[in-house]
């Protein structure tokens, strides 16, 4: 299993949010660009960027992104306010190893099958959920459809693979959802991406445990609970 790293942006700062709340911001952090330098010294190969204000309509760190991926520190996947064809293709175009969409792939399957025809093996569909249904437009609305159906809609598209957060358990540390993450494990047939609650190693262990091909952790590196070296070196791929 690969660790990854999360780089959550939110007005040109590195922030880590309890509950998915934006009203419940633990850390912020100055210089994104250092902080994803410090991640590839510490030995991880691959990093996780999410543009928190473009998800939410609040604006655009996408400088921020650009810059990191045009230093090219590391393998990037990169998400947050994706919703266009052209947004796709200039983070391609930067650097980006793959990107992450939410919102729009979610929200409307044709734009989705669509654009990851066009990307094979460069788009990442990404799922928030709640109790096993789909969050979108930044945690702020729940969809009807649970976590299942959408996995059973986007079967056929070559996606690179899924990323799943536990929005309910994301920035607690307490553990992430091992029931929801080993369901779609079995359900997937995608290299699925766990985040959300992760707070130490035998955490990573047990997704590891549950065939989960990579895990993005945030608040746990941020606040010193897992050392990233010790994480780097237990899972690199």
């Amino acid at each position: 299993m690969l660790a990854i790293p999360a780089i959550d942006l939110r007005e040109g700062h590195v922030v880590q949010l309890v509950g998915g709340e934006y009203d419940r911001e633990q850390v912020r952090l100055n210089d994104p660009l250092r902080i994803a330098r410090q991640w590839v010294l510490a030995g991880f190969s691959r990093l996780h960027i999410v543009d928190l204000d473009a998800a939410t309509g609040r604006g655009s760190n996408r400088e921020t992104v650009t810059q990191m991926l045009w230093d090219g520190a590391a393998a990037f996947q990169v998400g947050g306010g994706v919703r266009t064809e052209d947004d796709i293709r200039t983070l391609l175009d930067a650097g980006a190893a793959c990107v992450v969409l939410g919102t729009r792939a979610l929200e409307e399957p044709d734009w989705l099958e669509r654009v990851a025809l066009a990307n094979p093996g460069q788009c990442m569909l990404a799922a928030d959920v709640r109790e096993r249904r789909v969050a979108t437009r930044g945690w702020a609305r729940t969809l009807t459809r649970d976590v299942f159906s959408v996995v059973d809609e986007v079967a056929s598209l070559p996606l690179a693979g899924l990323l799943v957060t536990a929005v309910h358990r994301e920035g607690l540390m307490q553990g992430t959802d091992l029931p929801l993450m080993e369901d779609v494990v079995d359900a997937s047939p995608f290299p699925v991406f766990a985040s959300g609650g992760i707070g130490s190693l035998a955490d990573l262990r047990a997704l590891e445990d549950r065939g989960v091909a990579a895990a993005v952790i945030g608040m746990a590196l941020y606040t010193g609970a897992i050392d990233p070296r010790v994480l780097a070196e237990e899972f690199p791929q």
